[in-house]
């Protein structure tokens, strides 16, 4: 019997946090100061609901601030968060038992509302994101100001989509804007592989992590230091797993954390599965 859509976003959260090496990030060999491996498997159980209100129908913005509540409820805070922003419009185009397609994954999208929007902002009331300083002109829509910038956005009229659109440099946001195209590559990537499927996506996140700075890590430090990520991940592809988790225990070591190539992993590991890479 097949698996839904939400069963396999959820299980695409497992597999992506217990792929290994994934340089910087916690997985099935590392944690991070007061961020284990098993709050990302209670993240991954608790988000469950807000993705089957995601197959079943329900916005996407609702379905998406369900889904981070109940990932919130362990005690490592943020595990996800990107993740499900990527897993919830893909789990949604997937309605009707077919694997999504970028077609189907704009078209939700791009039919986002307002009120997709709020719900959006709503989910930063329950962890703690990493996010970039607001465009010019958007202090008043900074979503670290949660649901206190919700009047801005319907005084605005601003769809969630419209959000994704302002903004620059964040490749989660990418997704939205241009229909997932690097979580598509990246679900080629790990079909192509061999051996077990954490393999394969901890082989796709490395091979993600050298095509472009992770937005992350420019966040917490800097474009070049995300640059720097990026050319090391490079000279790494096809080296030795040794080597690589040599790399992995250094940035761990230096806090160094390219969380958003892990979301688009994830994502990838979901539209193989729905693909039918069996586990």
């Amino acid at each position: 019997m097949r698996r839904s859509a939400a069963a396999n976003a959820e299980l695409a959260l497992h597999l992506e946090v217990a792929s290994t090496p994934k340089p910087g990030n916690v997985d099935r060999h590392r944690d991070l100061d007061g961020l284990r491996f098993e709050h990302f498997l209670a993240g991954g159980v608790g988000a469950r609901p807000g993705l089957e209100a995601a197959e079943s129908g329900a916005p996407v913005g609702e379905a998406f601030e369900r889904a981070v509540a109940g990932m919130s409820e362990q005690t490592g805070g943020n595990t996800q968060f990107g993740c499900l922003l990527l897993l919830v419009p893909l789990v949604a185009a997937a309605r009707g038992g077919r694997p999504p397609t970028r077609e189907a994954a704009a078209r939700v999208t791009d039919a986002t509302t307002v009120d997709d929007a709020a719900g959006f902002y709503r989910a930063f009331e329950h962890v703690d994101v990493a996010v970039a300083d607001p465009p010019d002109g958007w202090d008043a829509l900074d979503v670290r100001h949660g649901s206190d910038a919700i009047p801005a956005l319907r005084e605005r009229d601003l769809t969630l989509a419209d959000v994704m659109g302002n903004s620059d440099g964040d490749l989660n946001a990418a997704e939205w804007r241009e229909g997932f195209p690097r979580a598509f590559r990246i679900a080629d990537v790990i079909q192509r592989g061999e051996g077990p499927l954490p393999d394969r996506a901890a082989r796709a996140f490395l091979d993600q992590l050298a095509r472009e700075p992770d937005t992350l890590v420019a966040t917490q430090h800097d474009r070049e230091t995300a640059e720097r990520v990026r050319e090391r991940a490079d000279e790494l592809r096809g080296a030795s797993e040794k080597a690589v988790e040599e790399w992995a225990d250094d940035l761990v070591a230096r806090d160094v954390n390219p969380g958003t190539t892990a979301d688009l992993t994830c994502a990838g590991i979901f539209l193989a599965l729905e693909r039918g890479v069996t586990v």
